[in-house]
C-alpha cells in the first residue's frame, strides 16, 4: 500500500502525474506494437485456418470478449494492489495468448486460435485502463489533456504494428513457422517489454496515491473502504448521468469502430489487395484512433465532453458512409473511411472518458472504470461477431450503412439526454 505521510503541495503532485503520463506514455508505445500486429492478422489467420470468411470476425470478437472478461479480474486486482500490478498482470497474460495464438496457427486449429486471442484480449485491457491511469492525479481542468497523452502515445506502436507485416512473414519463414504468425511474435515482445516499463517505472502508483491523499487526516475508522466490485460499479454507472453518458459514449463509438474495422481486411482481400496494403490500411485507421487524441483532449478541456461527443458522432456518420460506398479491395474513398472511423473513435474515447473519470469518487474508480470497459467490450465483441454475418449475407456497405445508424442513435441520446449529465455534472 502506498502511504503517504503528508499533504503534498501542488507541484509535488505535478511532478508525481508528469512521471505517470511519461511512464505509461513509454509502456502505450510498446504495447501498441503488440496489440496492432495482432489484430491486424486476426482476421485473415481465422478465415485461413477455419477455411470460412463468415467467422474471420471470431478471431477479433473473442479478443474483445477476452478483454472485456479479463477487465473484471484486472479491476478488482487494481482495486486491491493499484495501478502498476493490475496492468503487468494484463500485459503477460496478453503475451501466453500471443504465443497460443502462434501454436494454433502451426496446428490450424481454430479452438485454440480463439482461447488465445481472447487470452490476447488482456493486452488491449492494459491499454484501456492505462488512460484511466493517467487521471488518478490530473487537476480537473487538465484531465482530458493528460488522459488524451496517453491515449496519443499508442500512436507509435500502433502503426508500426500492422505495417510489420513484411519483417513478420521474413522472421516467421526464418524460424519455420507459418509468414502470418510473425506478426504474433512480435506482439508477445511488446507486451513483456510493456510489463518491464509499467513494473519498473509506475512508482508510486497513481491510484493508491490517490486514495492516500484523498484520506489524508481522516481518521482510520472514517475512512471509506476501496470497492473493487463490477456489480458496484455497474450500479454507479446508473445511477450517474454523468458516468451513464461517458460509458454510452465510449461504447457507441467503439462499437462503430470494431463492426467495420474487424470486416475491412476481408472486404480489401475479396478485392486481391496485397497483405501489405491492407496492413497500410489498417495502420492509417489506427493513426487515426490516436494520432490526433491530444485535440480531442483539448477540445473536452475547453468546451466540455458533450460536444466533442457529437463531433465525434459526426465523424463516424461519414467515415461508415464513404466505407459502405467503397469498392472490393482498394480504393482512396476506404482509406479516408477508415481513417475517420479512427478519429470519431478518438473523440468519443476522450470525451466519455473524462466524464467517466470525472464522475467516480476515488474509491470507486477501479470498479466503475472496468464496469464502462466491460460494458464497452462487450458490446463491442457481439458487433464484431456479428460483422461477419452481415458481411457474409449482406455484404460491407450494409455493415457501413447499419454503423452509420448506430452512431446517429449515440447523437440522438447525447443530444436529448446529455444535457441532464451536464447540469447535474460535478
Amino acid at each position: 500500500m502506498t502511504t503517504i505521510p503528508r499533504a503534498l503541495d501542488t507541484a509535488e503532485v505535478h511532478s508525481l502525474q508528469t512521471r505517470t503520463v511519461t511512464t505509461l506514455m513509454g509502456s502505450q508505445v510498446l504495447g501498441g506494437i503488440g496489440v496492432a500486429s495482432g489484430i491486424a492478422v486476426a482476421a485473415l489467420v481465422a478465415a485461413d485456418v477455419s477455411g470460412r470468411d463468415d467467422l474471420s470476425g471470431l478471431a477479433n470478437t473473442s479478443q474483445v470478449l477476452g478483454g472485456a472478461l479479463l477487465t473484471i479480474p484486472i479491476a478488482a486486482l487494481m482495486a486491491a494492489r493499484g495501478r502498476r500490478v493490475g496492468l503487468a498482470t494484463a500485459y503477460l497474460i496478453g503475451t501466453v495468448g500471443a504465443a497460443l495464438a502462434i501454436t494454433a496457427t502451426i496446428l490450424g486449429s481454430f479452438v485454440l486460435l480463439l482461447l488465445g486471442t481472447a487470452l490476447f484480449g488482456a493486452s488491449t485491457t492494459a491499454n484501456s485502463q492505462a488512460r484511466y491511469a493517467a487521471v488518478d492525479l490530473a487537476e480537473p481542468r487538465l484531465r482530458g489533456r493528460q488522459l488524451s497523452l496517453v491515449v496519443w502515445a499508442t500512436t507509435i506502436g500502433s502503426v508500426v504494428g500492422p505495417n510489420l507485416f513484411g519483417p513478420g512473414k521474413a522472421v516467421a519463414l526464418r524460424l519455420g513457422l507459418p509468414e502470418l504468425a510473425g506478426a504474433w511474435l512480435f506482439s508477445a515482445g511488446g507486451f513483456v517489454l510493456a510489463a518491464i516499463v509499467v513494473q519498473l517505472m509506475l512508482r508510486p502508483d497513481p491510484l493508491l496515491t490517490a486514495r492516500a491523499l484523498a484520506d489524508h487526516g481522516t481518521p482510520v475508522g472514517d475512512r471509506v473502504p476501496e470497492r473493487g466490485s463490477i456489480l458496484h460499479g455497474l450500479r454507479t454507472i446508473a445511477a450517474s448521468p454523468v458516468i451513464l453518458l461517458g460509458t454510452l459514449a465510449v461504447t457507441g463509438g467503439h462499437v462503430v469502430m470494431v463492426a467495420i474495422m474487424v470486416m475491412t481486411p476481408i472486404h480489401m482481400e475479396h478485392g486481391h489487395a496485397e497483405v501489405e496494403v491492407i496492413g497500410f490500411v489498417i495502420s492509417v485507421h489506427i493513426l487515426g484512433m490516436f494520432g490526433l487524441s491530444p485535440v480531442a483532449g483539448y477540445l473536452t478541456d475547453r468546451f466540455g465532453s458533450r460536444p466533442v461527443i457529437l463531433l465525434g458522432v459526426v465523424i463516424q456518420v461519414a467515415a461508415a458512409v464513404l466505407a459502405a460506398l467503397s469498392e472490393v479491395g482498394w480504393s482512396l474513398g476506404l482509406l479516408l473511411g477508415l481513417f475517420l472511423l479512427g478519429l470519431g473513435w478518438s473523440c468519443t474515447m476522450v470525451a466519455g472518458s473524462g466524464l467517466i473519470a470525472a464522475g467516480a469518487a476515488v474509491r470507486d474508480r477501479a470498479a466503475v472504470q472496468g464496469a464502462s470497459d466491460l460494458v464497452m467490450g462487450l458490446s463491442a465483441a457481439l458487433a464484431g461477431g456479428l460483422a461477419g454475418v452481415v458481411v457474409q449475407y449482406l455484404g460491407y456497405d450494409w455493415l457501413g450503412a447499419i454503423g452509420a445508424v448506430l452512431a446517429l442513435t449515440l447523437g440522438a441520446y447525447t443530444l436529448l439526454r446529455g444535457r441532464q449529465a451536464v447540469l447535474t455534472g460535478p
